[in-house]
């Protein structure tokens, strides 16, 4: 029922904020029990597609589901799945070359700009687990940076979604402990290298400066993986 009642919004064209008919219409509209009806509009507000409001006013209403909602829903799913770093380079290497490739030339100097600050907060090497863990975080940030200037919503979605993930693995596992110099420098270079390429609209050597780099932060991050998982082995 639930469905039915989607697929009605998007033919009739409502948009975020518009009023859905009242509990009785709905039951003569869909020719459903009152029980039904309200047990599809209990799954509907779950998913975050329909607001209740009470009181004056009140009533229930087309929501849109906002990002971080999105987010957090699709990253309970993975929860179980024991996510590797493999499993997210791998697909990061495929879609962020083209994202930044994609960019080239396109971006304005407040988009430039806002990438230039976020590369000025992780401008020295950590001098401690926390500072790296901090670092790292800011770095990834870069990444959901570049993907929300995607005209391509999916892609945007999915890049931010991998970098969210990723970032959220780093502390889980505590792959900032101990500082890794190399991650730091090389990774930084590569921003560096890639934002020059983003501004001058060399859509060629922004894919290869970003391939380059998701090879190279792939390598090392398995490598902090391997190290901290030989911390925790028995001797």
């Amino acid at each position: 029922m639930a469905d039915k009642i989607k697929e009605w919004v998007v033919e009739d064209g409502l948009n975020r904020g518009d009023r859905l008919p009242g509990e009785a219409e709905l039951m003569a509209q869909f020719g459903m029990a009152k029980g039904t009806i309200r047990e599809a509009m209990r799954i509907l507000e779950a998913q975050g597609l329909i607001k209740t409001r009470t009181g004056p006013g009140g009533g229930s209403f087309v929501h849109e589901v906002s990002k971080e909602r999105a987010r957090a829903l699709l990253g309970n799913y993975f929860y179980f799945k024991n996510l590797t770093i493999a499993d997210i380079y791998q697909l990061r290497s495929v879609l962020e070359p083209e994202l930044a490739a994609s960019l080239a030339g396109r971006l304005d100097e407040d988009a430039l700009k806002a990438l230039r600050a976020n590369i000025a907060e992780f401008d020295t090497p950590a001098t401690d687990a926390e500072e790296e863990r901090a670092r790292h975080i800011v770095s990834l940030r870069f990444h959901a940076m570049l993907a929300a200037q995607s005209s391509n919503p999916l892609l945007a979605f999915l890049i931010d979604f991998m970098a969210c993930m990723l970032s959220d693995l780093t502390v889980y596992r505590r792959l900032f402990d101990p500082p890794n110099t190399e991650l730091w420098q090389r990774g930084r270079d590569y921003q560096m290298r890639l934002l020059e390429a983003l501004r001058d609209g060399d859509g060629a050597a922004a894919r290869r400066i970003m391939s380059e780099h998701m090879s190279t932060a792939w390598w090392l991050m398995e490598m902090q993986e391997a190290e901290m998982e030989r911390r925790f082995l028995p001797e």
